[in-house]
């Protein structure tokens, strides 16, 4: 492990500013990662640059250099996790021309669900921040925008499936998403609890397929039209 006491001025001296500018990148990405686990497991107040700087190989004045402060470190976490989320269920790329609305719903379900399955730490992030009233999620100044597009896919989804007659009248978009959110997290964030108390172990992989499953048609049945 690099000497902590170093910084990237002793470590690049000698050489080519290509050289030197890839090493600081390097650098930079790798207190970024370091620290998008110690704010995972800990939240922003139990994080500590101290742990960060020492993982990472450098001294705690490189940390301030590239982020400028622990609270900003932190939100640029946020704002790479959200934003994984964000693009990656755009990547879906539901045609809705072509695509049933209730099967273009059921995939973003789908997509949401293996998502936070990967990804573990968003998870995390999601209920320190919830826990702080997402005091420092208000600072951003990208996720609310990265989140509307969403909700406009489902929207449009919903509009198209009312007018085809296959989706129920009367859905709103966001109550949708964070159903869906919902479907595909709390087990997951609640395991460990409700595991205990009732002495099912609820991240075995068949009680998972078992509960998506159900989820499914729950949705499924949801979206349907009533019949009169």
């Amino acid at each position: 492990m690099p000497d902590i006491n170093q910084d990237d001025t002793v470590v690049t001296r000698g050489r080519t500013p290509g050289k030197r500018q890839q090493l600081m990148q390097n650098t930079r990405q790798r207190i970024f990662d370091i620290a998008l686990h110690e704010f995972a497991d800990k939240g922003l107040s139990g994080g500590r640059v101290e742990v960060i700087a020492a993982l990472a190989g450098v001294n705690i004045r490189m940390i301030y250099h590239y982020f400028g402060s622990k609270q900003n470190l932190y939100l640029e976490v946020l704002e790479y996790v959200l934003g994984q989320l964000r693009s990656e269920e755009l990547k879906l790329k539901l045609d809705i021309h072509q695509t049933d609305p209730v099967d273009g719903i059921l995939q973003l379900y789908d997509f949401i669900e293996s998502h936070f399955s990967r990804h573990r730490e968003l998870q995390s992030l999601l209920q320190w921040e919830n826990l702080n009233k997402a005091e420092t999620l208000k600072h951003s100044g990208r996720i609310q925008g990265m989140s509307f597009p969403i909700r406009d896919l489902l929207t449009e989804l919903i509009q198209l499936g009312e007018h085809q007659g296959t989706l129920r009248p009367g859905i709103d978009a966001l109550h949708l998403y964070v159903t869906l959110v919902s479907l595909s997290v709390f087990h997951k964030a609640n395991a460990f609890t409700i595991s205990y108390m009732f002495e099912t172990d609820l991240l075995a992989a068949n009680w998972q397929r078992q509960h998506k499953q159900q989820a499914y048609e729950m949705i499924r049945d949801y979206l349907k039209p009533v019949k009169i």
